[in-house]
């Protein structure tokens, strides 16, 4: 008897299915969505590229564990229904991931190692876009227990979603008059549409989590309080909303801007007091956003200026190649060493670099050149140097603000000094989700021990 022949291996196609984007000349005359989504072809044929590998790496690279093997299969048949349930199953701000998310999943992609990773964050878009809209999670039994949630970015909503969905009474202090955190706050209409997140936070609203706005922890309200009103557990998931610094003269000047202020202020609508020739001093995500909408904002030229060179930005490569794409200026290997001017900016004195040993970071230190001052021309500096979090009124109980300016506990569980208290953050919107759904875990376990 002739052994049953072998199951023949998936036909591995490199090229994926294009992501299309609006031209730069038409798309920086304002603030909307640069990226074209997929049409329903575009996308199954997209999801048919996946190999189904047998272990599942972009699942893996997912910090929330997203099973995005299951929701491409089903949209390779055809099955947006389902892929779109699958999705917002274990991922309440699936609607915002589609659009912000880093997509580890794709550097991990088997496929990538031989041409084009799936394109996983545009299919998770496409499932939720032309799937059935899925239903609000279903209100479950309240177990009598009620924690408190400091924070209403993704950090603290995850946490509330995980816990609502296991019977928790959830209250959710955040300091602002807005949900979302820094992740609606901040981010430009180009990359996070406007109602996006209102169809995530509408799937939760059966849960009964009770949100009150514009109360600050440590402001209005002392932590120490708390636990006697009530609360068997706090997480403390407050966002990196302060601005870092820099120690250069001139930045007390009139025209110095804060990136963060400006980018809530344009997304708030507030007044933005901007210049014809900007200037922004940094190399992450919040300094391509700062240039980007600097030029949607009406600036003439705009000049990214950065002291490390291009392989040691830490922004995303798509953030990158957008912005090169929209004929920003990038100044690479100079460092910035004084604003000039009196009653406001009127130029930049800079220093050009070169890369010399790395730092503790991994990084070749920057190293001045001698003799390479030179000045430019600019009426506006914005500073997107980094952001840290404020623990005013958060007694001390072991709290620590990492590197990149994220609070951590205990790297297993995010606990804290205080039994019962949980704190955790993260760099980008999938992290900090990641760390809500660590610390829900952990309250869970805190609250209702295995008997």
């Amino acid at each position: 008897m002739s052994a049953p022949a072998a199951k023949p291996k998936p036909r591995l196609n490199p090229v994926r299915v294009k992501v299309k984007e609006v031209e730069p000349s038409q798309r920086v005359k304002g603030f909307g969505e640069v990226i074209i989504p997929y049409t329903r072809e575009e996308a199954i044929a997209e999801a048919q590229r996946c190999i189904q590998c047998g272990k599942p790496y972009c699942n893996e690279a997912c910090p929330i564990g997203q099973d995005a093997r299951g929701y491409i299969k089903l949209m390779a048949q055809g099955n947006f229904d389902e892929a779109a349930a699958r999705i917002v199953w274990d991922n309440p701000l699936a609607e915002c991931l589609g659009k912000v998310c880093y997509h580890f999943c794709e550097q991990a992609c088997t496929i990538g190692k031989k041409g084009e990773p799936i394109a996983i964050r545009q299919l998770k878009r496409a499932a939720l876009e032309f799937g059935k809209t899925p239903a609000p999670y279903d209100a479950v039994p309240k177990n009598g227990k009620n924690v408190a949630i400091i924070g209403a970015g993704p950090s603290g909503i995850m946490a509330a979603w995980s816990l609502g969905k296991m019977g928790y009474d959830i209250t959710v202090f955040e300091g602002t008059k807005n949900l979302g955190g820094l992740m609606t706050m901040s981010i430009p209409g180009y990359r996070l549409t406007k109602g996006t997140f209102q169809k995530d936070l509408e799937r939760m609203k059966n849960l009964g989590i009770d949100y009150r706005l514009g109360v600050r922890v440590g402001r209005d309200k002392n932590f120490e309080d708390l636990f006697n009103n009530g609360y068997d557990a706090v997480f403390v998931a407050i966002g990196t909303m302060e601005p870092q610094g820099i120690k250069i003269p001139g930045t007390q000047l009139p025209g110095v801007l804060s990136a963060l202020d400006m980018l809530i202020n344009i997304n708030t609508g507030q007044k933005v007091t901007m210049g014809k020739r900007v200037a922004v001093i940094g190399g992450g995500d919040v300094a391509m956003d700062s240039v980007r909408s600097a030029l949607r904002f009406g600036a003439e030229k705009v000049t990214l200026v950065y002291r490390r060179s291009r392989e040691e930005m830490p922004a995303s490569d798509d953030e990158i190649a957008e912005t090169q794409a929209e004929g920003i200026e990038f100044m690479f290997l100079t460092a910035p060493l004084e604003v000039l001017g009196k009653d406001r900016v009127a130029g930049l004195k800079c220093q050009k670099m070169q890369l010399g040993e790395p730092d503790e970071s991994g990084r070749r230190r920057p190293v001045p050149i001698p003799g390479s001052e030179f000045v430019l021309d600019v009426d506006t500096v914005i500073l997107a140097i980094g952001q840290q979090p404020s623990l005013k009124g958060i007694p001390d109980i072991g709290i620590v603000v990492n590197k990149k300016g994220v609070i951590e506990g205990d790297p297993e569980t995010g606990g804290t000094k205080q039994p019962g208290v949980y704190v955790g953050g993260g760099a980008s919107v999938v992290h900090a989700m990641a760390a809500g759904r660590k610390a829900a875990l952990s309250i869970d376990k805190f609250l209702r021990p295995a008997s």
